[in-house]
């Protein structure tokens, strides 16, 4: 039995609406995974990833503890460097996932007398990383330049400022402007970070993200790259200086006391990486971006959809009752399409998350949104 106080909890959200359980991935039509370019799928990059491991003379897949005690095998030097010369960055810096990367980076970095500004929509693991630190944080409405500037001027004799930001929301798809964001920092000399978990492989030049797409490489202290959505595989990384990735190395806690990442992880995002560069499925992903913008306009559902270039596209319903009923039909008819549920994002704000994907069809495309138009006008918000 649990203690009370946490009976009522789950209580509380079953009455939401809102109780999470696991499932299995369901056998349809996939509007829902991170696999943007279908990589985790790919049997040219196994195979890719297999003979990387040949080729080093590597014929383990363990783990063998920490990178500073006994886990620091070859790969890593080699994929870190790789990783600083395709994101033009002076060093980078491996961790076993996205939300190892932000907990590492936020709880280590800011520092009592310090403050961090972050969007209110960023990522959960961003806000429970700046949570273990000593530094005093607020939130500035999301995307919303001016309101930042104004919690700018009002901290800026703080020891440092530090603002946080997404290139591309996970829960929005939107992306806010990060050459008016940088010249921002740079006036109030606040360091910038940046976390591009869903535009890397997806966005820029070779998929290498907004921030080398706009030229602010020099000019973002940190970025975050994670390899669970477009690459198809496991980790992440960050990037900045060699004074930042030594800093890590000493005094961020994810990374000190946690067993490395075996080889066969780092040769699939070395295999996927190399793949990058001359991928068609990007160039198809993008057509089927542009497919769905035109069926939203079309069927006169573009008004539903927070405003989105990335493969995520959400339509707001109000209501875990509701959105979650939508969601059924959806998937009764083989598409898989998930609901967002309130508290992941504000009540009143629950939504139908689509991601889009290389493999999906236009004709695919096509039918699951004819279905949500059939389904959205008859469906009041709770």
């Amino acid at each position: 039995m649990l203690p009370e106080k946490l009976a009522n909890k789950i209580h509380q959200r079953k009455t939401e609406n809102a109780l999470r359980t696991l499932g299995t991935s369901l056998p349809l039509t996939d509007f829902s995974s991170n696999d943007y370019l279908g990589f985790s799928k790919s049997e040219q990059l196994f195979n890719a990833a297999h003979a990387y491991l040949a080729a080093n003379n590597i014929k383990h897949n363990g783990a063998a503890g920490s990178r500073l005690l006994s886990g620091n095998h070859s790969l890593y030097p080699k994929l870190e460097h790789m990783l600083s010369e395709f994101h033009n960055s002076e060093a980078a810096l491996i961790f076993n996932s996205g939300y190892d990367a932000n907990i590492g980076l936020f709880s280590s970095l800011p520092q009592r007398g310090d403050v961090v500004l972050y969007d209110e929509h960023i990522h959960a693991s961003i806000r429970d990383g700046i949570s273990m630190s000593h530094a005093k944080a607020y939130k500035f409405k999301h995307n919303n330049l001016t309101h930042l500037g104004e919690l700018l001027k009002r901290y800026q004799q703080s020891d440092t400022i530090y603002v946080v930001t997404e290139s591309v929301f996970s829960m929005d798809g939107d992306s806010p402007d990060l050459r008016q964001l940088s010249n921002l920092c740079k006036a109030h000399h606040a360091y910038l970070i940046i976390d591009e978990a869903h535009a890397i492989g997806i966005l820029g030049n070779n998929g290498s993200g907004l921030v080398q797409a706009t030229g602010l490489e020099q000019h973002v202290f940190a970025r975050l790259v994670t390899y669970g959505k477009a690459l198809g595989c496991h980790g992440a990384a960050v990037l900045g200086s060699k004074a930042l990735k030594q800093y890590l190395i000493n005094f961020s806690r994810p990374f000190i006391y946690t067993t490395a990442l075996p080889p066969h992880s780092l040769a699939a995002i070395q295999a996927a990486y190399q793949e990058l560069p001359s991928h068609i499925k990007r160039a198809q992903l993008h057509e089927n971006i542009k497919h769905f913008k035109n069926t939203l306009a079309t069927l006169q559902l573009t008004p539903l959809f927070i405003p989105s270039n990335s493969a995520i596209h959400c339509c707001i319903i109000s209501g875990n009752k509701t959105v979650k009923a939508i969601a059924k039909k959806l998937q009764a008819h083989q598409f898989d399409v998930r609901p967002i549920l309130s508290p992941t994002v504000p009540k009143n704000q629950e939504r139908l998350r689509f991601c889009l994907h290389s493999y999906n069809s236009k004709d695919e495309i096509s039918e699951v949104l004819q279905l949500l138009a059939t389904f959205v006008p008859h469906e009041k918000p709770i």
